[in-house]
């Protein structure tokens, strides 16, 4: 039975929220603060008081654009505390989805609130509240969230074959699709270097693992992912030879 603090500037917005969180046989209270301040200080008063307190909260359910203090604010404190509760953002805006879970956010509900989403929420928060010792950042080491239709998705980074460069975005391509992200090709080249992804071409990262082909042609190299022929530059060739080399032990 989970403890909610809803985080809204804008009233309508809280009691709409409130009023579905309430509605769930999982939330045992959902209580609501119309700003970032008031939200700090009930959090911080929890937090000392421990979490068998009849105020403690085990989840705040935060709007991003708020008056004052932004929930990504909210969300950078909260990371110095030493017990913080878990965070799901609820926004009218997807192009945070990233930066909310690099701040160790649980989920990321768009506005209009559906209930159905919100139910989802529910469970993953219930999920990791149930298990303290399961790691919070599960869903930003190992997935990618995506909007598809107004909807925020969880992309395994393991189903990615590669990315490629597309101004500040990258587009990600799967065995069934692509998908864009308001995220940087050398910041995911940052984050999934130790996931054996490497960079190829100014354009494109890759994973070596998906590799099917090495292609050399007239002194240029190329590498065949799928039905994807991607060139590779001519000062990652090396480097790239040499890591397919010590992959095959050769």
């Amino acid at each position: 039975m989970l403890r909610v603090l809803a985080v809204d500037d804008e009233q309508p917005a809280l009691e709409e929220l409130l009023y579905l969180l309430r509605a769930d046989p999982r939330i045992r209270s959902a209580e609501g603060a119309t700003g970032a301040t008031e939200a700090l200080r009930r959090i911080g008063s929890a937090v000392d008081a421990g979490p068998d307190d009849p105020c403690a909260i085990d989840v705040v359910f935060l709007d991003i654009h708020m008056a004052g203090l932004t929930g990504l604010d909210v969300a950078q404190l909260l990371a110095g505390f030493a017990a913080p509760p878990l965070i799901v953002f609820v926004t009218a805006h997807e192009g945070f989805a990233v930066h909310a879970f690099d701040l160790k956010a649980v989920d990321y509900v768009l506005k209009p609130v559906r209930r159905e989403r919100l139910a989802e929420a529910v469970r993953r928060v219930a999920e990791q509240v149930g298990d303290r010792s399961a790691p919070v950042l599960d869903a930003a080491n190992d997935q990618i969230p995506v909007e598809l239709g107004g909807v925020v998705r969880f992309i395994p980074i393991d189903d990615i074959a590669y990315a490629e460069a597309q101004g500040d975005y990258a587009r990600l391509y799967t065995d069934h699709g692509s998908h864009l992200v308001r995220v940087p090709l050398t910041t995911l080249e940052e984050r999934w270097r130790s996931r054996g992804f490497v960079r190829i071409h100014r354009r494109h990262l890759v994973a070596l693992g998906r590799i099917d082909e090495l292609r050399l042609d007239a002194g240029s190299m190329s590498v065949r992912i799928g039905t994807a022929e991607l060139a590779v530059s001519r000062r990652h060739t090396r480097a790239l030879r040499d890591l397919l080399m010590r992959q095959t032990g050769r």
